[in-house]
């Protein structure tokens, strides 16, 4: 399995006990529509595979998951920090009335006053929004998206236009 073959779902924060249970936060915007029998692990750049024997969806966007042969918090450790994958076959079907903010990755961003910015290389969500990065004049500059900045998205066209705060990019460029 490679990376272009797989959809990045969350990453494993902390270990839990000493049975080898990790803790997995989810960056997926559903993760209840997962499966999650087999998912795969970035280690060194390669897509390890891990059979999942037990897990216990949480509230807070995580899941708790025993996966078989680690039965250690020695076994564990090395899971730490590390991107968790699911194949694009296990994909959750969506409507194509569906758009979340993670479809914006690949845009091009321009903004009314400057132009065109760049292409968006990431989405990352944090509490209460979502935030766009984008390389924009050899530096990565992160656009937070809210309804008040975005004025049009062109799904066709593959277009972000926004309206960004007086200083923003300035913050970024003074460097």
């Amino acid at each position: 399995m490679t990376h272009e073959e797989a959809f990045y779902i969350g990453y494993i924060t902390k270990t839990k006990g000493l049975k080898g249970e990790v803790q997995l936060y989810f960056e997926y915007d559903e993760p209840g529509l997962l499966d999650l029998d087999v998912v795969f692990a970035d280690i060194n750049g390669k897509m390890v595979p891990f059979f999942v024997s037990v897990y216990k969806m949480q509230p807070n966007n995580t899941c708790n998951i025993y996966f078989d042969d680690i039965d250690h918090i020695d076994k564990a450790q090395p899971l730490l920090r590390k991107k968790i994958y699911l194949p694009l076959t296990k994909m959750p079907d969506r409507s194509d009335e569906d758009f979340h903010y993670n479809d914006l990755k690949g845009f091009i961003v321009t903004d009314e006053t400057t132009g065109e910015l760049g292409e968006i290389i990431e989405i990352n969500e944090y509490p209460q929004h979502f935030v766009a990065t984008v390389h924009y004049q050899n530096k990565e500059i992160m656009i937070p998206l809210n309804e008040d900045m975005i004025i049009e998205i062109d799904e066709d066209e593959g277009t972000l236009l926004v309206d960004l705060p007086d200083g923003l990019l300035d913050i970024y460029l003074s460097n």
